[in-house]
């Protein structure tokens, strides 16, 4: 992986090349970004490019031996620890990520903006629990007390750091201080709220933003034969992920903007006996699914908000969509879609921890109907 690979974001891929051409390097850093940015992308384009040995002024060269061995990620330097589960050959404490190196890197090469569920998914691991156990505290110390093998510097790339044990995260503070000479510490995170205040304070951080529409428009140009409008509208869905875009390819978006049309349609008619038929459809759906819908929920209410209060001029809406949001609007108005946002966010939060989906739909459902249908409020 290089910074060509990464489309857009140049005043981030810049930064990082400043501080490597000043020297000023920092020891331990953490990327952090949202589900679907380039975090993970840009911390791998990093490291191909502080032990590039004819690095430019824009990227690594992408031909010496050391940017050949990044592209394959099987550089002797660069060391990896990612979030696992038990095997049937394998404990817990015992399933560290050196015994699924294979996997991983040929993850890596098939989704550099996947989540910790398409991780799940290619390992075998499906509806298991991943995390990252104590015994890689030792691993990491192990791996980095030895001087590196041909590159300048030694990494030592941690995806989802947020899901360390707590154990083996306290136990690589003492090196993640003091590292060292000449080691990097990545710290890929989604969410850096979720770290050990101890972790964060030892490592600097960089947000990684989301992807411009254009730069999604660019990759999905290039993997697809959509039109001009499709592909506008994928990424206007995607929302700056690129995941998410990606997955869209597929039509899994327009799915889910169906169903929850569907959905408020049937909330708006008191329909009991369809909303008990999508509330048993929904626990058929995946996870994925489920919280995709939620999203999408989410993205109409701003949209309708917007159209309540006269500030289309900030909308990103497609045209296709501007019909419904027209219908929607006149009765979800503004004070009615502040009491249902939270409500909808409250879902989510609840379904992403395995709450009972059924229950939860079809509760959020008549919730949605007496809101719909109140007078006043």
């Amino acid at each position: 992986m290089r910074f060509q690979d990464i489309p857009g974001l140049k005043h981030t891929k810049q930064q990082l090349i400043e501080a490597v051409q000043g020297n000023h390097v920092a020891h331990a850093q953490l990327f952090v970004g949202a589900e679907g940015s380039a975090n993970l992308a840009m911390a791998l384009a990093f490291t191909t490019y502080v032990n590039c040995e004819n690095s430019g002024a824009e990227d690594a060269c992408g031909n010496c031996p050391s940017c050949i061995k990044n592209s394959k990620y099987i550089h002797p330097d660069v060391n990896f620890v990612f979030p696992s589960a038990a095997t049937p050959k394998l404990k817990r404490e015992d399933a560290t990520s050196e015994k699924f190196l294979v996997e991983w890197r040929a993850f890596l090469q098939q989704n550099p903006y996947g989540n910790v569920s398409d991780w799940s998914n290619h390992f075998g691991w499906e509806n298991k629990l991943l995390m990252i156990p104590r015994q890689e505290s030792r691993n990491i110390v192990r791996a980095l007390s030895l001087k590196s093998f041909e590159g300048k510097y030694k990494v030592m790339i941690i995806w989802l750091p947020e899901l360390m044990n707590v154990n083996a995260a306290n136990g690589i503070l003492k090196i993640l201080e003091e590292p060292p000479e000449n080691t990097l510490f990545l710290l890929v995170s989604n969410d850096a709220n979720k770290l050990l205040t101890t972790i964060l304070s030892r490592a600097q951080q960089l947000r990684i933003p989301a992807f411009d529409d254009e730069d999604i428009k660019q990759v999905l140009a290039q993997k697809t034969d959509l039109s001009e409008e499709e592909i506008a509208q994928l990424a206007y869905r995607a929302e700056g992920n690129m995941r998410k875009a990606l997955l869209e390819i597929g039509g899994t978006g327009n799915e889910v903007a169906d169903y929850f049309k569907d959905w408020m349609r049937q909330c708006f008619s008191y329909n009991f006996e369809s909303l008990i038929q999508l509330a048993d459809d929904f626990q058929k759906k995946g996870k994925e699914f489920q919280v995709g819908l939620f999203a999408v929920a989410s993205r109409f209410m701003r949209e309708t908000l917007l159209k309540g209060v006269s500030a289309e001029a900030i909308s990103r809406l497609p045209e296709t969509e501007r019909g419904f949001v027209e219908k929607f609007s006149a009765v979800f108005v503004p004070p009615k879609i502040a009491i249902l946002s939270p409500k909808l966010d409250e879902a989510q939060y609840h379904v992403e921890r395995n709450a009972n989906p059924k229950i939860l739909f079809l509760d959020l459902s008549l919730s949605i109907a007496q809101i719909a249908r109140a007078k006043n409020l």
